[in-house]
């Protein structure tokens, strides 16, 4: 792998596996418009094109100036609230605006594919780990979107030459070791960002959602995997498709799971204060439990984790939101 294409490379996700790539000496062309991500995180040596992904006409231009090895696709909008209030963004945004991407990425002959999908097309499911087999309930238009996407990747590698990873991220989080980039966003839902945000003092209080569900705490629990491994898998996944060009479809997390009471109270010693917390209401739709079943990405690729630890999550992305209030 030599050489890669990657949209959303100004955002959270995108940036880190762009950095990654870098540090092992693959060239990165990036794809952004920038609408949701920030220019500051694009890493300086990657090449980056000011363009929105269903731009037909730029993407090919692209595309045949260069050698791709394949592309990984991150482009999107994710926030479940919002794709609520406003389903027709989600849908066009991250299934038809992706989907006429990789038409002109396969029309151009770019057919190794890495698509960045989540672990919310399982939705609702009993408290046991979830498997790539599990049945698929999206249970807001975010996860609708992303799930229209795969099944149309699914759909064209069979009519074609094309293969593909699709990666269900858990819920991610933490930052860069070095700080090179970490999750901006301007009104973050993300739990340990919300968190972070407090204790840096950019908000009065952390709002817990529902403390009466049937968990050992009475709090929601959650698979967190750090940015920084999550990163690591793409770079191991790419190769092994490219190596392979077998298609797999792999669940992202650490297969282990903390309630938020635990994510706070483990917040409190690293910041030595207690995080000014309320109790609200339930969100619509929330999910009780989340936990990857970690066996199949464990099965292809040779990944071990190392930043498994609640700690260095939390601690990394501390310090990000510390350098947020001087640099940014």
């Amino acid at each position: 792998m030599k050489s890669v294409l990657l949209t959303g490379g100004a955002g959270y996700i995108g940036s880190h596996v762009a950095n990654f790539l870098l540090d092992k000496g693959i060239k990165v062309t990036i794809i952004d418009n920038l609408a949701t991500g920030n220019k500051k995180i694009v890493p300086k040596k990657s090449e980056l094109y000011v363009c929105d992904i269903s731009d037909e006409n730029r993407i090919t231009k692209i595309i045949k100036k260069n050698n791709f090895d394949m592309v990984m696709h991150f482009a999107g909008v994710v926030r479940v609230d919002e794709s609520i209030k406003n389903p027709k963004k989600y849908e066009n945004i991250n299934f038809k605006k992706g989907r006429a991407f990789l038409k002109v990425c396969f029309k151009n002959n770019l057919k190794n594919i890495l698509f960045s999908s989540t672990a919310s097309v399982y939705g609702k499911n009993s408290s046991k780990k979830v498997n790539e087999k599990d049945k698929l309930k999206p249970m807001n238009p975010y996860a609708k979107s992303k799930l229209n996407l795969e099944k149309f990747i699914i759909k064209k590698s069979k009519l074609n030459k094309i293969h593909y990873i699709i990666l269900r991220y858990f819920n991610v989080a933490g930052a860069d070791k070095k700080l090179r980039s970490g999750m901006i966003a301007k009104s973050s839902t993300n739990l340990i960002k919300v968190i972070c945000e407090v204790a840096v003092g950019k908000r009065k209080k952390f709002r817990i959602n529902g403390n009466d569900y049937n968990t050992t705490d009475g709090t929601t629990i959650r698979d967190f995997i750090h940015v920084s491994d999550l990163a690591e898998i793409h770079y191991l996944t790419s190769k092994y498709l490219i190596k392979n060009k077998k298609s797999k479809i792999l669940n992202c997390g650490y297969g282990k799971g903390y309630s938020v009471l635990e994510v706070l109270k483990n917040m409190n010693k690293i910041v030595q204060k207690k995080i000014p917390t309320v109790i609200g209401k339930r969100r619509p739709k929330d999910i009780m439990i989340s936990i990857s079943n970690t066996k199949k990405i464990n099965k292809f690729i040779k990944w071990k984790p190392k930043f498994n630890d609640l700690n260095k999550i939390l601690s990394s992305s501390y310090r990000w939101e510390k350098k947020l209030i001087k640099n940014f």
